[in-house]
């Protein structure tokens, strides 16, 4: 399940993975996220918050995962990785190299400190 949480007056959506991503965390999560970027014309930033990263469960959730940033990585500013997971800086690495937000990595207790960047205040 990956829970997504849109902070309108910040411009955020804080995106919450409890377990193996699936197709429809994706499909949901867009169903979030779009209305907003539609609304403000994009995001200031996005928050991935997981102690751990949870993997895919299956090759679609893989595809989905990457179609999804496909489809929003021009429409949002920064995205903050807030996790002790080691794949977060890999995930850091690749990701500029494929995607035009900044992007930076947090230890998973400074939840409120990526939160604060993503929006663009800090």
């Amino acid at each position: 399940m990956l829970a997504v949480e849109i902070n309108e007056a910040k411009g955020i959506a804080l995106l919450e993975p409890d377990g193996p991503l699936s197709r429809e965390d994706f499909e949901s999560a867009a169903k979030v996220i779009d209305p907003q970027i539609d609304k403000a014309g994009q995001l200031n930033g996005l928050v991935i918050h997981t102690e751990a990263f949870p993997g895919w469960d299956s090759f679609a959730g893989l595809s989905s995962h990457l179609k999804f940033v496909r489809d929003h990585h021009k429409k949002i500013s920064r995205v903050a990785f807030s996790t002790d997971s080691a794949i977060g800086n890999l995930g850091e690495s690749i990701a500029n190299h494929f995607v035009s937000a900044e992007i930076k990595l947090f230890a998973y207790q400074d939840l409120e400190q990526a939160k604060i960047w993503a929006s663009g205040e800090g």
